[in-house]
């Protein structure tokens, strides 16, 4: 588990008021400029992302934060891969503050590095070293990160998935795909390859619980993890929609299951969900499958669609909802009196070696 344990917040935050809250947090700002940066993913509250400087996906808040070359402290409002992968990719000596230490990710837990590297070598026991591709997507932890840049692998996003897939079976035999089964599953299925030539790894059997000759007759090897949300949307709820309003389209987000996916109009990353409705016709009508916070920020950022769930009990990321307004005001506090709390390091050689994924990631999607 890459979650740690986080102490309850003391007095006087869980009392403040949303008012006091919001001035604490304004004053720090004030006081830092542009030293403090204040980063929010797409699945945040719409209080942590209306306070924030930038909202958008892991990556782009990484980069962005590394960009900013005065900011001396960096407040991730997201959850721990992604404050991770902050700094991996820093500046200098910036400091990486995870307000809440629980805000962990249930997909990233479910794909445990030394679980990883054990299912690796037995792959390599039937296949041999020259035929495995690992390639994780970046909703892992930076140990894993590093395993792909040990390994001769790849990293990939959701949005850059297709290219990294395809070059990965184009070099080696397998590709070991890690951790979400569904992005890998969508994303080779799109490439032309057969749902019959894939397979799920069973981290906790022999073998990932299949024959030898299985694994050998196997193009796609997924590790068996999932993002809990985005396993809440079913096929027969976009049938229901469809029944009740052909008009409307449904997009949803590759860590869907292959059923929602392939019921879907359109399929893709958070920022490719953004822009698609964004860009769209004035009275279009979208379900979108993927994080409650979201569809609801993209509701109110275009008021001349029609913009639901495609699951009408659909619940939040409970892990990304940790991070609420008195954790944030403390974390700021804290910075101000030089205390800094919950402070997110990745040690040698594992940052190195991470960050030479990450930038490898980068070039090869320009050039692929």
């Amino acid at each position: 588990m890459t979650i740690s344990y986080q102490m309850p917040l003391p007095a006087p935050y869980p009392s403040l008021s949303i008012e006091e809250m919001r001035l604490r947090i304004q004053s720090v700002r004030d006081h830092f400029g542009k030293k403090l940066v204040i980063l929010a993913h797409h699945y945040q509250r719409p209080e942590i992302v209306e306070l924030s400087d930038i909202r958008g996906d892991s990556l782009q808040l990484a980069q962005y934060a590394a960009s900013q070359k005065d900011a001396d402290y960096i407040v991730f409002c997201g959850v721990h891969f992604m404050a991770e992968g902050s700094d991996i990719l820093k500046r200098g000596n910036q400091t990486i503050v995870l307000p809440d230490l629980g805000a962990g990710c249930d997909m990233a837990d479910m794909a445990d590095a030394d679980d990883v590297e054990e299912a690796f070598e037995q792959l390599i026991d039937v296949v041999g070293h020259e035929s495995i591709m690992p390639v994780t997507y970046i909703n892992s932890t930076a140990a894993l990160k590093a395993f792909v840049a040990k390994k001769g692998g790849m990293i990939c996003t959701s949005s850059n998935a297709h290219k990294i897939v395809s070059w990965a079976l184009k070099e080696r035999k397998i590709l070991f795909f890690y951790p979400d089964q569904h992005l890998g599953r969508n994303t080779a299925k799109q490439l032309g390859i057969s749902p019959n030539n894939m397979n799920i790894w069973n981290p906790k059997k022999p073998f990932g619980g299949l024959e030898k000759e299985n694994i050998k007759q196997t193009q796609v090897m997924l590790w068996q993890g999932c993002c809990p949300v985005h396993m809440m949307f079913s096929a027969k709820q976009i049938d229901l929609i469809r029944a009740k309003d052909p008009e409307y389209k449904i997009i949803s987000h590759p860590e869907c299951s292959m059923e929602v996916v392939d019921k879907s109009d359109f399929a893709g990353s958070t920022d490719f969900i953004v822009k698609t409705i964004a860009n769209s016709p004035s009275g279009s009508k979208w379900a979108v499958g993927t994080e409650l916070n979201l569809v609801n920020r993209i509701a109110k950022e275009n008021p001349d669609k029609s913009v639901i769930s495609i699951n009408p009990f659909m619940c939040l990321c409970g892990t990304m909802n940790r991070i609420d307004l008195p954790h944030l005001t403390w974390a700021l506090e804290e910075i101000a009196k030089g205390t800094a709390k919950n402070v997110i390091e990745v040690h040698e050689p594992t940052r190195s070696l991470a960050k030479q994924a990450l930038l490898r990631m980068l070039e090869m999607s320009i050039k692929l």
